[in-house]
């Protein structure tokens, strides 16, 4: 069922396939007929061996970037009490998309993404704390794709571009990793 799950958050499978899978894997008796269930799934990246990053926000909360960090195919974050912000403004990426599993629980979770790339929210539960999408449509050629899942939960999810801060340091420090 976990493998099931995972594959609905990275889009591997659509939701209406999940529901119809987990309800066959509740009615299965055998490994077997666990098996047939999970056979045909696509490969995700942590199958290829890319395992995913998990950030838990924990009580003091947790953040990734804005530095250069390998970007793996599925990132996976809690906003526990203290919140978690995923910045991927300084991150070269050579995926075309990328799954972000986020539950805003207590604290809420913040992704920045760079200009030029785009996301599809279209698989968040806003949940009580909402999703705020503060993204623009335009993807550019060859960026990657940042595929939303998960659950706004009391703390809510926000999607957005650098702000002015951001930009700012971005441009006195532009080689900076």
């Amino acid at each position: 069922m976990e493998q099931l799950r995972d594959a609905a958050a990275e889009g591997r499978i659509d939701f209406e396939e999940l529901d119809t899978r987990l309800e066959q894997a509740l009615n299965s008796k055998t490994h077997a007929e666990l098996a047939v269930l999970t056979a045909d799934l696509p490969r995700s990246d942590t199958a290829a061996g890319q395992p995913p990053l998990v950030l838990k926000g924990g009580l003091h909360g947790a953040s990734r970037g804005p530095g250069r960090w390998e970007v793996p195919g599925h990132v996976i974050a809690h906003g526990g009490l203290g919140g978690v912000k995923v910045d991927f403004t300084r991150v070269e990426c050579r995926l075309t998309e990328v799954t972000v599993e986020a539950y805003g629980e207590m604290s809420g979770v913040t992704i920045v993404i760079p200009d030029g790339w785009a996301a599809d929210t279209s698989g968040m539960d806003p949940a009580f704390g909402g999703l705020t999408d503060k993204t623009t449509p335009d993807r550019l050629p060859g960026t990657p794709l940042i595929r939303l899942a998960g659950s706004g939960g009391t703390g809510g999810v926000v999607i957005r571009h650098p702000n002015r801060r951001e930009r700012r340091k971005l441009e006195r420090n532009p080689a900076q990793g």
